[in-house]
């Protein structure tokens, strides 16, 4: 890796890291659809104009069904879920949670795609197990009911995440990744319209909050996504996948600085955990 390589990865981490405090800002006004939408609208657009302007030939009319389902399962659903989650558990901590995506990748690869199982990856999704046990504790943040649902919400993200690889390695390999990028955003911006009337704001629209989502779109999805393909490109998809490991730091400097969260040691014990079992799962 160059050193430019370096400063995309570090940049990306940080940009997915500050994404949940704009979630954090945003969700508890817009609700969980609307901020999901948004994010997608505005991502999805965003490249879109960038592609004409570049030239870029999304191929829609050759993978349209792919994008559409990669949109579903990649996006609107894990964007949606961690909406809800924002709304009723810490940035920081959601961010630790994000960390576990690939677990949910190993599992998938298994059963679907008859990715090889080792002690070491076995280990590693214990690891996270027991990361994830620490940080669902009852009584340690003082938050409401539905803060159990919120961190359930947030494994189903992951979840979701885990799946779209097989996806894309089984169903749409040949799909340029850009195109992938801006199809799949545009195909679950469309697929959450019809959801709207269903979850309405349950807050105003202040302009802190559109900042927020202006954010979550350009940043978290306009830039962030051409950067990781970049990455991708550039030094394989083992060592793009590294971000995960930066992305916690990035939540919880900035959930702290700009939220003023502050985690217990058993959240921060389970977060090492699930990244020690993160790093165990992909390089195992």
């Amino acid at each position: 890796m160059t050193a430019a390589d370096y400063v995309r990865l570090v940049l990306l981490a940080a940009i997915w890291g500050a994404s949940f405090i704009f979630m954090r800002v945003a969700a508890p006004a817009l609700g969980p659809v609307l901020t999901a939408d948004a994010r997608l609208a505005i991502g999805g657009l965003a490249l879109l104009a960038w592609s004409r302007v570049a030239g870029f030939d999304a191929r829609f009319a050759d993978f349209r069904k792919q994008y559409l389902v990669i949109g579903i399962v990649n996006c609107a659903i894990p964007f949606s879920l961690y909406a809800f989650a924002s709304m009723h558990a810490p940035a920081s901590l959601l961010s630790i949670i994000n960390a576990t995506a690939p677990m949910f990748g190993l599992v998938f690869g298994a059963l679907l795609a008859a990715e090889r199982v080792t002690a070491r990856k076995l280990a590693g999704l214990a690891l996270g197990m027991a990361g994830v046990g620490l940080i669902a504790q009852p009584g340690e943040f003082h938050t409401g009911p539905l803060f159990p649902w919120a961190v359930a919400a947030a494994l189903g993200a992951c979840c979701a995440y885990g799946l779209t690889g097989v996806i894309i390695k089984r169903w749409a390999s040949g799909a340029p990744p850009r195109g992938v990028a801006i199809g799949s955003q545009l195909g679950a911006a469309l697929v959450l319209v019809p959801l709207l009337p269903a979850f309405p704001p349950p807050g105003a629209l202040t302009p802190l909050i559109a900042a927020s989502v202006l954010a979550l779109g350009l940043l978290a999805s306009g830039v962030a996504l051409p950067l990781y393909f970049r990455l991708i490109a550039d030094v394989g998809a083992t060592r793009a996948l590294t971000v995960t490991y930066l992305i916690p730091l990035f939540g919880i400097l900035f959930g702290s600085l700009l939220l003023g969260e502050a985690l217990p040691a058993s959240a921060l014990a389970g977060g090492v955990l699930i990244l020690a079992g993160t790093i165990l799962v992909t390089r195992g």
